[in-house]
């Protein structure tokens, strides 16, 4: 009984690998054209690599570590301030 289930399950692991060396259909709804979707991606990604790099240098971009901060003497006083927080 053995050899017969075991003989079952490697016919059965067998089958689906010998249909896979048939020729694909294209007319598949699962078939994809992955060359196309790997130049497609890699002219997306060159395209907006150029346009970050461009408004990076085109100095419109205030990013943070560009501006300076002043602690004027004027300013408000923090809102938390030792000995206000309570532990309920």
């Amino acid at each position: 009984m053995q050899e017969v289930a075991l003989s079952l399950l490697v016919l059965m692991a067998v089958l689906p690998a010998l249909k896979a060396n048939e020729i694909e259909d294209k007319n598949s709804p699962f078939y994809y054209d992955w060359h196309s979707l790997r130049v497609g991606g890699l002219i997306c990604a060159g395209v907006l690599c150029a346009m970050g790099i461009i408004i990076l240098l085109s100095g419109k971009c205030k990013c943070k570590f560009n501006q300076q901060h002043s602690h004027c003497p004027g300013e408000a006083p923090p809102l938390i301030t030792p000995g206000s927080a309570h532990n309920c």
